[in-house]
């Protein structure tokens, strides 16, 4: 109950008092004899009547102190639920920007694995260009060395090609001297076996990379068999 209501109630109470004894004192100086039992039943009536109502609007407070509180329950409750509710709505934020910042990353890897694969395929098919530069370099000297150095070229396995000379040793003109020759994986000219075996073969592996120039690597492998041939006859 709040403190304006609690005055206004005891004003009123005040006011009844005082209408109660001015009835009494009139009561009293005009009938006092007569009527004593009267004034003493009024008085009793208006006790009562003082009582119930007061009783009344106690029961009132009370009701209304219980539905206040009832409601600051309901309040409280209501209030539990919105904080709880926007917790919630929190992590269900703070989730979804995770997974769209996890997807941005996806798709900017997904990016650069794309571009990885792209300068790879780049790169390969340069390569696979210029090896197939080179074969078809082979293949058009091909007929030169054969007609005027006894020369014989074969393709064998893993693409490798192989070449055999031959009217090196005078004294064995069939005798075939073998230089095999490949491709690796970087592109360059590797020579994959000799025989027999030149000491010079790998400055001559070097020279064929640097210059390119496939002719004469073929000249210098014939001179030096030539010169083998030379150094084991004599």
């Amino acid at each position: 109950m709040s403190n304006a209501q609690a005055e206004d109630e005891v004003s009123l109470f005040e006011k009844d008092m005082k209408e109660f004894w001015i009835q009494f004192k009139i009561s009293y100086g005009t009938e006092q004899n007569n009527q004593t039992s009267a004034l003493r039943d009024l008085c009793k009536e208006t006790i009562e009547a003082l009582s119930e109502k007061w009783s009344k609007k106690l029961k009132e407070e009370d009701l209304m102190i219980d539905k206040i509180q009832e409601y600051d329950n309901e309040i409280l409750q209501q209030s539990k639920y919105v904080a709880e509710k926007e917790e919630q709505l929190t992590e269900i934020k703070a989730k979804l920007s995770q997974e769209e910042e996890e997807q941005k990353n996806l798709n900017d890897r997904i990016q650069e694995l794309k571009e990885e694969l792209r300068k790879k395929m780049e790169i390969k098919s340069s390569k696979n260009k210029a090896a197939k530069e080179k074969v078809e370099q082979v293949s058009k000297i091909k007929t030169l060395f054969e007609e005027h150095l006894g020369l014989e070229m074969r393709r064998i396995q893993d693409e490798q090609l192989q070449f055999i000379f031959r009217h090196i040793d005078h004294k064995d003109p069939d005798k075939p001297y073998i230089c095999t020759l490949s491709i690796n994986e970087q592109g360059d000219y590797e020579v994959t076996s000799c025989t027999p075996p030149l000491d010079c073969i790998a400055e001559l592996q070097l020279k064929l990379r640097e210059t390119n120039n496939f002719s004469a690597f073929v000249a210098n492998v014939r001179k030096a068999f030539t010169a083998l041939s030379y150094k084991q006859s004599a």
